[in-house]
């Protein structure tokens, strides 16, 4: 769990000036469902590609196609 204080409105002084990506991101790394289901795929060593696409429509993720020098 993460150990800010979320009613301080001084912590999220900055989610007024980012993009809304940054905004969703805010709110899904605090989501404990989120959390539990990434760190469940982390945990496993080749995830197949059904279960990450099962992640990424459940969570509505959406991740550029790698380029082959990143791979």
């Amino acid at each position: 769990m993460l150990d800010i204080d979320w009613r301080s409105s001084a912590v999220y002084r900055h989610a007024k000036k980012i993009a809304a990506a940054g905004f969703a991101w805010e709110y899904l790394r605090r989501h404990d469902e989120y959390r539990h289901d990434f760190q469940t795929i982390a945990r496993t060593k080749r995830p197949g590609i059904e279960r990450l696409e099962a992640f990424a429509q459940r969570w509505g993720l959406r991740f550029p196609e790698r380029s082959r020098r990143a791979a």
